[in-house]
């Protein structure tokens, strides 16, 4: 079975830098054409270049909470590329809030970010992928695979927001997989622990020690480098995993293994 992307059409959103960008640039690279998605429109075209015409890439920046927005980049993505095969929901938010104060509207923001742009997302490219296959019996009609994070299931008192976002996205993508499915496209998503994303790589230059904190709670005793999460999404994208949906695949270096309690006796 391949895991090859190579010809296939692909949105990725959050493009502009950390992990979004890093899966853009690996799927470019791979052969498919993508489409970089984000809201910072001057960091898309530091990063893509404005003239893209003869390449594999091309760039859309606008606010994907709105559904006029959302039209736009399909549309956009149609004209550049003629299908979508694949749609990749990276552009994600990582804040702390106060779990006591009632006037914290940080959980709202979460799932506005990340969970209900997801979806609305989703939604729209599922149409039009069913859409693109009429009449094609056999065989990946699409491909969508979301970003999730350990955080659903492994709590920290300042991330409530956060985390329970991320467990909406665990829910709504084995949601979206069932009801998908009888349409051959396929929804799966990747929970990760300490990857090198821009969050991360802001919250290292605030306390240069948290690293250290990291490595020593990881089984395999460092931080992930974006390509390894990239590696994993394309594994969920490509027709080589095309009996896998409503899966959460974890990529944490064995952290979710580990017994915070058991750990802190050594």
């Amino acid at each position: 079975m391949s895991f090859s992307i190579a010809g296939k059409t692909a949105i990725v959103t959050g493009a502009a830098s950390g992990i979004g960008l890093a899966v853009a640039r690996h799927f470019a690279g791979h052969g498919a054409n993508v489409m970089f998605a984000d809201l910072d429109e001057k960091r898309l075209i530091k990063e893509v270049g404005e003239n893209q015409e003869d390449s594999n890439v091309r760039f859309f920046a606008g606010d994907l909470r709105e559904k006029l927005t959302i039209a736009n980049l399909l549309s956009a993505t149609i004209d550049a590329f003629d299908s979508i095969d694949i749609l990749v929901n990276g552009c994600r938010q990582v804040a702390t809030s106060d779990t006591l104060d009632p006037e914290d509207d940080t959980l709202e923001t979460m799932l506005a970010q990340n969970l209900k742009t997801s979806l609305r997302l989703s939604q729209y490219v599922a149409k039009r992928m069913i859409k693109q296959a009429d009449g094609r019996e056999e065989g990946q009609v699409g491909s969508i695979v979301n970003l999730s994070s350990i955080a659903s299931s492994r709590l920290h008192p300042d991330l409530l927001a956060f985390s329970v976002s991320t467990a909406a996205v665990d829910q709504m993508t084995r949601s979206l997989a069932l009801s998908l499915a009888p349409h051959r496209i396929r929804v799966n998503a990747v929970a990760f622990g300490s990857v090198m994303s821009a969050s991360l790589q802001e919250a290292l230059k605030e306390n240069p020690e948290y690293r250290a904190e990291i490595e020593k709670n990881t089984p395999l005793g460092r931080v992930a480098a974006a390509s390894e999460l990239a590696d994993a999404i394309q594994y969920l994208a490509s027709e080589g995993s095309g009996f896998m949906t409503g899966q959460i695949l974890t990529l944490d270096g064995g952290r979710t293994l580990v017994d915070p309690v058991a750990a802190a006796r050594h």
